[in-house]
């Protein structure tokens, strides 16, 4: 359930941020078991090696995610631990998205750092 979501997750920023930890890969391939060969958003978000791809499966799977607590029973004695893990979720959603903005806003603000440089010290 979302365990493989964060597990997915951890795997796709371990790629797009260059950890070579063979013991994390692992342990979050443990953790995803069988969810790790499905063919499906948290195996292409597992597999994801740049932000966007890692942002849109990420998406795809919180979208299954809450597929998968709307079709569960009410009464259903896992659907509190369900409903926590969409709060979980959701926070992570969040933190990403602000973390995608704050890269976007880097990428931005170093294009005017390189013209006000041009400023200072004018071409030839």
């Amino acid at each position: 359930m979302a365990c493989h979501e964060l597990a997915a997750l951890r795997l796709s920023l371990m790629n797009i941020l260059g950890v070579d930890d063979d013991a994390e890969r692992q342990h979050e391939l443990a953790e995803l078991g069988v969810a790790a060969e499905k063919p499906g958003p948290v195996r292409s978000l597992m597999q994801a090696r740049d932000l966007a791809n890692m942002l849109r499966f990420f998406d795809a799977s919180l979208v299954e995610l809450q597929e998968k607590v709307s079709t569960t029973r009410a009464d259903d004695p896992k659907m509190p631990y369900l409903r926590s893990l969409l709060v979980l979720t959701k926070s992570v959603e969040l933190e990403l998205k602000r973390q995608n903005e704050s890269l976007q806003r880097l990428w931005r603000d170093l294009e005017e750092v390189h013209d006000f440089t041009h400023e200072i010290y004018p071409r030839d």
